[in-house]
C-alpha cells in the first residue's frame, strides 16, 4: 500500500512540475510582457484577456506566443509579409474587420507596416 502511495505521489509531483514549466514558458512568451511597447493589457479576468496592439513600421517584437484569438481592427492596417517560399505579399484590413486567428508563436522580425496598425486581440480562456 505504501509503495503505491509513493508511486502516486511521484506522478502527482511530476505533473505539477510539468505544469509549472509549461506555465513559466507561456508567461515568458507573453506578448504583453516581452513587447509592452506594442501590446497593452486592457482587461483580464477568468474568462478572457483583451490586448490593445499598436504596430508601427520598424518596431521589432521579440519571440512571443499567442493562443487562438479574435482580432478586431481599430484602424485600417496594411503590412508586407513573407510567404514560406520567400515571396512578399501585402496583408490589409479595414476599420472594424474581425478575424479569428489560430495560435501562433513568432517574433524577432522588424515590422514592415505600411500604415500604422491598431487592433484589439481578444483571447478566450478555457471555461470548465
Amino acid at each position: 500500500m505504501q509503495a503505491k502511495f509513493r508511486q502516486i505521489l511521484w506522478i502527482l509531483c511530476g505533473a505539477l512540475f510539468g505544469y509549472g514549466i509549461a506555465t513559466a514558458q507561456f508567461s515568458a512568451l507573453d506578448p504583453a510582457r516581452v513587447a509592452p511597447h506594442i501590446f497593452e493589457n486592457l482587461l483580464e479576468n477568468e474568462h478572457l484577456r483583451v490586448l490593445k496592439v499598436t504596430e508601427r513600421n520598424g518596431e521589432t517584437a521579440p519571440l512571443h506566443s499567442h493562443p487562438e484569438r479574435l482580432m478586431v481592427y481599430l484602424s485600417p492596417c496594411a503590412w508586407m509579409d513573407e510567404a514560406a517560399d520567400g515571396t512578399m505579399f501585402m496583408q490589409s484590413f479595414r476599420l472594424g474587420d474581425a478575424v479569428w486567428v489560430d495560435a501562433l508563436t513568432h517574433g524577432g522580425k522588424t515590422s514592415r507596416v505600411v500604415q500604422d496598425c491598431s487592433r484589439l486581440e481578444i483571447e478566450l480562456k478555457s471555461i470548465p
